[in-house]
């Protein structure tokens, strides 16, 4: 039995390349599909597209209404605590244009256990939020990045907030 010769190494990156074509017109037809399959099963689309949402609301949802009472007006507090930031940090105190605080970021946003001590309380939930920004430093003369975590806590008299030790960004769990 004969083994067929193997195509030469030209001829094989030719023929990948033209089999994984990535042009717009492909990667739409594609995306395209994966709706159509995932509505014909009956997937809400939006719901499957959350997870890649800030938050991990739906895309086309969300908003107060998507919410959960306990987690009710924590962005309220979120922009509040911006502009304590703003107010009081030192990166935050220079006056020209390009030299203020921007670019404010909540990089995570997790949830904690209430303990059986905190519903006692009255506490009913409790999130870590941790925050970056860039600001300026007077004493280098250069932007510089800042960031805070707070530790958030819902009772029956709303929300209140206490400095919280860092976190990780990525999972906003303790280090």
């Amino acid at each position: 039995m004969e083994i067929p010769a193997r195509p030469n190494a030209a001829a094989s990156v030719q023929l990948s390349q033209r089999h994984l074509s990535m042009e717009p017109t492909t990667l739409t037809t594609r995306a395209a599909a994966l709706a159509a399959l995932l509505i014909l099963a009956g997937a809400p689309l939006f719901g499957v597209l959350g997870a890649c949402s800030p938050g991990g609301q739906a895309a086309g949802g969300g908003g107060a209404a998507a919410t959960p009472a306990k987690f009710a007006g924590l962005d309220g507090e979120i922009l509040k605590w911006r502009g304590e930031i703003i107010a009081q940090d030192p990166l935050c105190k220079q006056t020209a244009a390009d030299q203020k605080c921007q670019g404010f970021d909540v990089a995570c946003k997790a949830e904690r256990t209430v303990t059986a001590d905190d519903a006692a309380k009255g506490i009913v939930s409790r999130v870590v939020v941790s925050m970056t920004w860039t600001g300026f430093d007077p004493k280098f003369s250069h932007a510089q990045n800042g960031s805070q975590t707070a530790e958030f806590a819902k009772g029956a008299s709303g929300w209140t907030r206490i400095d919280h030790k860092p976190v990780n960004m990525n999972t906003c769990g303790d280090l």
